[in-house]
């Protein structure tokens, strides 16, 4: 069954929806797959900087977002220097700003008691997901075009296997050893170049990608600390809107 036909059944019975959590569920597992390897380093690294087993899972359950916890346990020293983790980790993530802004028109019709959960629990590759899939429910003239249970199936899975290997890699960490010298940490791009592969219709279009990678590699390059994400966003943006105009 297609994905038109599936979210098409969905719409015309309101009761098959556990059809539709599986679907987000089986577009997921490929990726969710990726994430563990880095799951993994983080806990070990957060093990590392003195953090326990039971604080390992509270700081990746309540701020879920591993880039921002990557750069968190980088700068993490005794005691911690809070406002500088607090004001790293806002910026790190202020690409949910451009995220949520993107997935927002296909949330209109939901109420806010189930958007604020869903935003919760959204992180780059249950985002990538959700629009895909919406985008193209849409181009099906499928109404609504967002699948909340497709989204819980993709997003949920995501959000569990982090908090579960991040805290396994703190507990493992110690016997493991330094679990980057397993070639770890390579899970982290791979997972993200899928995710482009994904969301790829033509050179014209990943022009603002183009953009926004060179400019983050050398604002990476040239200026200390994690500007390199607001200046990559920022451009992409901005890129975006004049390219825009190429399109129309």
């Amino acid at each position: 069954m297609s994905i038109s036909q599936a979210s098409l059944t969905l719409d015309e019975a309101p009761y098959r929806r556990p059809s539709e959590f599986r679907r987000g569920v089986a577009a997921s597992t490929p990726v969710l797959l990726g994430i563990i390897p880095y799951a993994l380093v983080l806990g070990a690294q957060a093990a590392q900087k003195g953090l326990s087993v039971v604080e390992v899972p509270l700081m990746t359950g309540m701020n879920f977002a591993g880039g921002s916890e990557f750069a968190a346990i980088q700068l993490w020293t005794s005691p911690p220097h809070i406002l500088l983790i607090a004001a790293i980790t806002l910026l790190v993530n202020s690409r949910h700003f451009l995220m949520g802004a993107a997935l927002a028109p296909f949330l209109s019709h939901l109420p806010r008691r189930k958007v604020f959960p869903a935003l919760f629990v959204m992180c780059d590759e249950s985002w990538a997901l959700g629009l895909a899939d919406a985008r193209q429910r849409a181009a099906a003239g499928l109404n609504p075009a967002f699948s909340l249970p497709y989204y819980a199936g993709a997003a949920l899975p995501f959000y569990l296997a982090w908090v579960v290997f991040t805290t396994a890699g703190a507990a493992l960490g110690p016997v493991l050893g330094n679990v980057e010298d397993y070639g770890f940490a390579m899970a982290f791009p791979a997972v993200f170049l899928v995710l482009m592969r994904g969301m790829w219709t033509g050179f014209a279009a990943a022009r603002p990608w183009l953009v926004s990678l060179v400019v983050a590699a050398l604002t990476y390059l040239i200026v200390p600390g994690a500007w390199y994400v607001a200046a990559g966003a920022l451009s992409g943006l901005v890129s975006a809107w004049l390219f825009s105009g190429d399109e129309a």
